[in-house]
């Protein structure tokens, strides 16, 4: 596990040189955080067993933090972006790891495609706004499948924001787990349930749930 963590961290300063995929400013300390960031869910959540889905994966944070962390699940990790889902790919093969994959597909064609409906778990962090996100992650769920939501400290705004799409979409908040990683209880993991299947015609096509969200 170590050993995956330290390729991981080796590599994506490496290429952090050749795209920006996280800030350049103070990148070790920084980077610490980012996975100390995504990991903070296994002291809340057991994933062993379970079919995880992580939707804009970038560097991969959470989705392959949790895969080497959580060696008993089964991760895929979404990207659309080629030379984001290239680095993904390399760290994964280098690494050995085998509990994870990584597809390049936009989010909402996935939704509308086999895997709908399909996994335990869905990660995401720094996507979105939650009204964006659910009508991106909860129509991958299974029926009482979790949707996992790394927030900073505004996080109950957010969720005010995304009563509406809770309902058309099937979804519920019936977490939130709070935590400090730079000040006081500065981060938040939202858990959203569904509840209940999400209408058919959701999510909708490329580009509109970001332009008009529900």
């Amino acid at each position: 596990m170590e050993y995956n963590v330290r390729t991981f961290k080796e590599m994506l300063i490496e290429e952090n040189s050749r795209q920006n995929l996280v800030s350049r400013k103070s990148l070790p300390d920084e980077l610490e955080k980012h996975i100390e960031d995504s990991r903070s869910l296994l002291k809340f959540m057991d994933l062993k067993g379970s079919r995880v889905v992580d939707i804009g994966s970038g560097a991969g944070f959470p989705g392959l933090v949790l895969a080497i962390y959580c060696p008993e699940g089964e991760f895929l990790l979404l990207e659309s972006d080629l030379k984001k889902t290239e680095f993904l790919q390399a760290v994964i093969n280098r690494s050995g790891l085998k509990n994870c994959q990584v597809l390049r597909k936009r989010i909402e064609e996935v939704g509308r495609s086999e895997l709908r409906s399909s996994f335990n778990f869905c990660s995401c962090r720094a996507l979105a706004m939650m009204n964006v996100v659910l009508e991106y992650g909860l129509p991958l769920l299974r029926p009482g499948g979790k949707l996992l939501l790394w927030k900073g400290k505004n996080y109950l705004r957010e969720i005010e924001q995304a009563a509406n799409a809770l309902d058309i979409l099937g979804g519920k908040v019936v977490d939130i787990f709070t935590y400090s990683l730079m000040a006081e209880r500065d981060r938040a993991i939202v858990v959203v349930e569904k509840e209940r299947d999400t209408p058919a015609k959701y999510p909708r096509r490329v580009g509109i749930p970001a332009k008009r969200p529900l």
